[in-house]
């Protein structure tokens, strides 16, 4: 699973990565994103990329539960497009989250230690992601959300978790975000993949508490 990351870099500087235009004008870095709470991601608009914010937690236009979400911000590979809740977002609005690290808990004995797991180089890595709208009922505000996409882990990830987030290399970035990409060519990359070096290291367990943020959640334990 895909339970919490960080997203230092503001939405300018992530603009300049991806090539889009940014919409979000985020400047505060933030260490313990959590479900349900808004995050930063990469959209395509026609032929326009954007950084945007929409909420962590996919809830489908056809809710009207917002308690969902607490339950959709993840979406398993294996079935996401074949599932209710998210093939459709799946075929037609597909996402980039871009994170400077996520965190996993591995498991020893009856003990948690919180990873945190980043690009060897340092780039941001690209998770896969879906996102739909759904418009309020009584404001008639539309809410945009997203869920991140995982799948079997890959042979580093293995001693940490039985998942991983989906991750997108620079060069899938377009066909991930391209509606009409070859649908073939959109399931392969939902297979897990040593594309990108990953790197880990345990944090604190301050991290454990979403309540709790700061550059200190990433300084190693």
């Amino acid at each position: 699973m895909c339970g919490r990351f960080a997203q230092e870099r503001p939405s300018s500087e992530l603009a300049v990565i991806f090539g889009a235009e940014d919409l979000a004008s985020s400047q505060s870095a933030r260490f313990n994103i959590a479900p349900t709470t808004e995050a930063l991601v990469v959209v395509q608009r026609e032929e326009q990329r954007a950084v945007v914010r929409y909420r962590w937690g996919l809830i489908p236009p056809w809710s009207d539960d917002p308690r969902i979400a607490s339950k959709t911000f993840n979406a398993r590979a294996e079935t996401v497009a074949t599932s209710p809740m998210f093939r459709d977002a799946f075929r037609k609005r597909r996402c980039l989250v871009p994170v400077d690290g996520f965190y996993e808990w591995r498991k020893e004995g009856t003990k948690r230690h919180p990873m945190r797991i980043l690009d060897a180089s340092g780039a941001p890595l690209a998770l896969a992601g879906l996102w739909t709208g759904r418009q309020d009922p009584e404001s008639g505000e539309w809410r945009r959300t997203f869920s991140i996409v995982t799948t079997r882990p890959n042979e580093f990830m293995t001693s940490i978790h039985d998942r991983m987030p989906v991750i997108v290399p620079p060069s899938g970035w377009a066909a991930w975000l391209d509606a009409g990409a070859d649908p073939v060519e959109v399931r392969a990359m939902l297979e897990s993949s040593e594309d990108v070096a990953l790197s880990a290291y345990e944090v604190s367990e301050l991290v454990n508490n979403v309540r709790n943020e700061g550059s200190d959640l990433v300084l190693p334990a």
